[in-house]
């Protein structure tokens, strides 16, 4: 069987790359095709597996300004020759799923999310976009809109990689997903039986993840708080914060697995799509203290490895973190670790070869119905 993977593009190893090398484990033998991809920042499997990439890749400065071409990102797609392939798995979160395909191929696109800059984000990005990019954006989005949705209809199967994500697809292109949750290296963390005294943040610094509302609620109380990550939001707010605020940067995987064990708990107050993170450090025997809402809802059981708060607020926060400080002891460790289970990535690929050779079989049945 000839299987091709397409992924939106690979400048990073974050949590859809991740899907991608955990597909390369079931599929050995896929061709990936992208449209950007930057070979210093992607691991060695995937990069041997890149077959094409689309003429993207070739405009000016693309591993950095890949963002600035979304609206040539339909076109290239749908340049892609994907003939011959009896499988085809789009990795979606920016255009991947609009690829044409032959008619007997199978289609399963693996959403992350639906595009977050063209639908329930759109006014977040545009309002904090400069002038020249406000300008342009109700153009460009409302042709993407028209786009996305109708490359939805070429897709056979959806899979989302949590039920809030099912939801948007169903809310946007108006088609049901099976949910399969995203794999995670649970057995690279484990707890410490030494804490350090202080709060973790760990994630990408932009907008939508609110490190702004960890800083703003940590700088009120004076408790400690150490925030990992770069991003566009970086530089803003490390320059501001307080001096109980620290700001790590990038940091080893070492260090962060040393980071996960020793937090007292982790701070998540954005609303993701899944969110692997809480997932790393509730398997690192750390809870939880997450906004309620978002694949946080999925991953978080309240009051065994974790706690929610209702509002976006600084005040809402430290009421959660003083609600934890209250009961802390009652988390255990153990029992963190072994519910993180749930999300290994044995589990991920039991699932979604499970789910392919069922749509496989279906779609050979209908094929090999003969006439009506």
């Amino acid at each position: 069987m000839k299987i091709a993977i397409v992924h939106y593009w690979l400048v990073g190893m974050r949590g859809g790359e991740k899907v991608v090398e955990a597909l390369l484990d079931l599929y050995p033998g896929a061709d990936i095709f992208t449209h950007v991809v930057d070979p210093s920042a992607v691991s060695r499997k995937t990069l041997d597996a890149v077959s094409g990439t689309t003429f993207v890749g070739k405009l000016p400065f693309a591993t950095r300004l890949y963002q600035m071409y979304l609206p040539f990102m339909p076109l290239a797609l749908e340049q892609l020759d994907l003939r011959g392939y009896d499988l085809v798995i789009s990795s979606e979160s920016g255009p991947a799923k609009g690829v044409l395909t032959d008619p007997e191929a199978l289609h399963i696109c693996y959403c992350h999310s639906p595009m977050r800059y063209i639908w329930d984000m759109y006014h977040d990005y545009r309002s904090n976009a400069g002038w020249f990019k406000r300008l342009l954006m109700p153009m460009v989005a409302h042709y993407m809109r028209m786009w996305d949705v109708s490359s939805a209809q070429r897709v056979g199967h959806f899979v989302a990689n949590s039920r809030f994500v099912a939801e948007r697809i169903r809310t946007f292109y108006n088609r049901d997903a099976e949910v399969i949750n995203p794999p995670v290296a649970v057995d690279d963390f484990a707890p410490s039986s030494v804490k350090g005294g202080y709060y973790l943040m760990v994630g990408e610094l932009v907008g939508y993840k609110r490190a702004d509302l960890a800083v703003e609620a940590f700088g009120s109380s004076g408790r400690p708080l150490k925030v990992v990550g770069g991003g566009e939001c970086f530089e803003a707010l490390s320059r501001e914060a307080p001096a109980n605020v620290e700001f790590l940067g990038k940091v080893d995987f070492s260090v962060l697995k040393r980071l996960y064990s020793e937090a007292r708990a982790l701070i998540f107050p954005g609303a993701e799509d899944f969110g692997i993170v809480p997932v790393e450090a509730i398997a690192s025997g750390t809870p939880v203290i997450a906004f309620r809402k978002g694949g946080a809802l999925e991953t978080v059981v309240e009051g065994k490895t974790g706690l929610f708060f209702d509002q976006q607020t600084a005040e809402s926060l430290n009421e959660a973190v003083e609600r934890f400080e209250s009961i802390e002891q009652a988390f255990d460790s153990a029992i963190l670790v072994n519910t993180a289970r749930a999300f290994e990535r044995q589990a991920f690929l039991e699932q979604f070869e499970a789910l392919v050779k069922r749509r496989l079989a279906e779609k050979s049945a209908r094929l090999g119905a003969g006439p009506l």
